[in-house]
This record gives structure tokens, C-alpha cells and sequence, in this order.
């Protein structure tokens, strides 16, 4: 499956370390989303969204991002990284899915680094997240979607 990866990735750059490791095994086209705006997506088959969580969901511009692309008949998939992982944070972004007419394969999820906040006062949270078994996960996780 010919895929491109739409990502923001800021702070401790928890999501861009799973990014990696996929990209390391299979042939992903990483696009930050600030340089993703008018990409030509009729040579992708499969897309992914990728972000730490802010607030509860993915970064906002993934999502607005998602909310204009041409999703139409496009596999998509989610990838985030997360402090504590308590909510189903990509509610917003499936119904963005739906809504442009994409298939949703499926999501990702796993701790990271955190130091946003009160978190901050206390050296952060999920330290040495994400490790390479979860990196490893994100793979496998991956190489699932391609035979669907």
C-alpha cells in the first residue's frame, strides 16, 4: 500500500520516533503537516495522521488538515503518541474520516515523554517512552494495515 503520513511532532518528538521506525522497514512517505497543504494525494492508497495528543485529541492542524484534504475512497489510519493514555483521543478525527468519505483502517497508540504542564514540575511523565518495544508495536501495527 503506497502511503503517506501527514505528522506533527513537537516537544520531545515522541511521535516522529514511531514515524521512523516504520519508515526504517517499509516504504512511507513522512510529510510534516505544515508542508503537507496542496500535496497530490491521487498516488496514495493509504493515509496516516500522526500527533501527540493536545487537549484531548491530535494536534489541531493534522485535523484541520484532514478536514480539506481529498479523503475520498483513501484508507486511513491513526498514530499517536500520549502522556496518560485515558481517553479515546481520536474521536474528532474519525468523524473527520467519515465525514470525507475514508475508510478508517485503524489506530496506534502508545505513551510518550510528557512534560507539558504541572507534569513539568515533577521531571514529566512516561520517561523513556516511546522504547523500541513500542516502536517495535508501531511496526507491527503498520505491516497489519498493508495486508488489509
Amino acid at each position: 500500500m503506497r502511503t503517506l503520513i501527514v505528522y506533527h511532532s513537537s516537544h520531545h518528538g515522541n511521535t516522529k520516533k514511531l514515524l521512523d521506525a516504520i519508515a526504517a522497514q517499509h516504504d512511507v512517505t513522512l510529510l510534516p503537516v505544515g508542508e503537507a497543504q496542496g500535496v497530490d494525494l491521487s498516488s496514495y492508497e493509504g493515509i496516516g495522521l500522526a500527533s501527540g495528543i493536545y487537549y484531548g485529541s491530535l494536534s489541531k492542524a493534522v485535523l484541520q488538515w484532514a478536514a480539506q484534504a481529498p479523503l475520498q475512497g483513501k484508507k486511513l489510519f491513526f498514530l499517536y503518541t500520549c502522556g496518560m493514555d485515558r481517553k479515546k483521543y481520536i474521536q474528532e478525527a474519525e468523524k473527520i474520516a467519515k465525514e470525507r468519505g475514508a475508510q478508517v483502517l485503524g489506530h496506534f497508540g502508545c505513551r510518550g515523554y510528557d512534560t507539558f504542564g504541572p507534569f513539568k514540575l515533577v521531571g514529566g511523565i512516561a520517561k523513556g517512552r516511546p522504547n523500541q518495544a513500542d516502536m517495535d508495536q508501531a511496526v507491527a501495527f503498520y505491516r497489519e494495515l498493508c495486508q488489509k
